[in-house]
């Protein structure tokens, strides 16, 4: 399968060279049901001979299965591959529900060294804070994660779900190369404050969950059509009433994808690389896929220009949305803004 490489952008003011889409792969170990293993290593390497260099995982990610699962690809293609895992969500596997947030020193220093072991790596690329506990200073954690520069074991600091003051205070303590928070056309908080103080400090923004987690490209109309084993059954978004209200603002995405001949995830993505341009900083999705097919699908939206007046039907969408992004708000920085 061939594609045209993507362009390529500088996450911070000194971070790495990456193509300007990423690729999430959680989805190949945990949360979205079963995967066929052959082709999710199969997408891994069409994803890298398509321009992506930035690939995503988490130590949480299957309870560190996707580490795993991703680690021989990039020890293959190490010279290539801009690698980035995180630390800070605790699970327990003989307790599925728990979901602790973790940014104390001892616990940080721990997580990094089981990554790298999963991994098999020397060196991750990019280190982020996978959520913010507002009960551990900044000083410490990112203290803590600077010394993991000092030291070689990280080359790249970021952090997700913070707000634009913890960005700030953040960066003032060692550089932040990018920011990862969920942007989509269905979620758009993150404009208010915490875009404006990564444009500032030139902090490139790493969009999760692009597509909405697939109820944007219009695969799915309810959380009841998923497999049993999915972690959308539980979001706000896709049960009950709250599906049906926001399949119906779907509407202006199949609108724009008929007429323009395209699919609704590519008019998702074309949404969400513009905002780089209308906010003044690099934007960089990273959409979550286990397909070859659809990997190809989203890789070719990074050349897709949305109109002025097709970004005009979209802009009022995200405010009508019903529910919030996840079940437990702790995951979030809403109410710490």
């Amino acid at each position: 399968m061939t594609h045209p490489v993507l362009p390529v952008v500088e996450l911070g003011t000194a971070g790495p060279l990456v193509g300007v889409q990423g690729l999430g792969c959680m989805g190949m170990s945990d949360f979205y049901g079963p995967t066929d293993s052959d082709e999710a290593l199969a997408t891994l390497d069409a994803a890298l001979e398509a321009g992506v260099t930035l690939f995503d995982t988490a130590d949480a990610y299957g309870y560190g299965r996707n580490e795993e699962f991703i680690a021989p690809f990039v020890r293959a293609n190490r010279d290539k591959v801009v690698l980035a895992t995180k630390f800070a969500i605790e699970r327990k596997e003989d307790d599925p529900a728990h979901r602790g947030i973790r940014n104390d020193p001892a616990y940080i220093r721990t997580a990094v060294d089981a990554s790298l072991r999963r991994l098999g790596v020397d060196e991750i690329d990019l280190y982020y804070m996978h959520r913010r506990d507002p009960a551990v200073p900044l000083a410490d954690s990112v203290g803590t994660m600077a010394e993991l520069v000092a030291a070689g074991k990280v080359r790249h600091l970021g952090l997700s779900e913070v707000t634009g003051a913890e960005l700030r205070e953040a960066h003032a303590i060692h550089p932040i190369a990018a920011l990862q928070s969920e942007w989509s056309v269905f979620a758009r908080d993150i404009e208010r404050a915490v875009v404006p103080a990564a444009a500032e400090l030139g902090v490139a923004l790493v969009s999760y969950s692009p597509l909405g987690r697939g109820f944007l490209t219009g695969s799915f109309q309810a959380a009841e059509q998923l497999a049993a084993d999915d972690a959308r059954r539980t979001q706000p978004r896709f049960t009950g009433e709250n599906a049906v209200a926001n399949g119906e603002l779907l509407a202006p995405l199949r609108e724009i994808a008929a007429a323009r001949g395209v699919t609704m995830a590519q008019v998702a993505l074309a949404w969400v690389q513009q905002r780089g341009e209308v906010h003044g900083l690099t934007v960089v999705p990273i959409p979550g896929t286990r397909k070859r097919s659809r990997l190809a699908e989203n890789t070719a939206a990074a050349t897709l220009r949305l109109t002025a007046e097709e970004l005009a039907l979209l802009e009022p969408v995200s405010a009508q949305v019903a529910g919030g992004r996840y079940p437990d708000m702790n995951f979030t920085f809403v109410g710490r803004e």
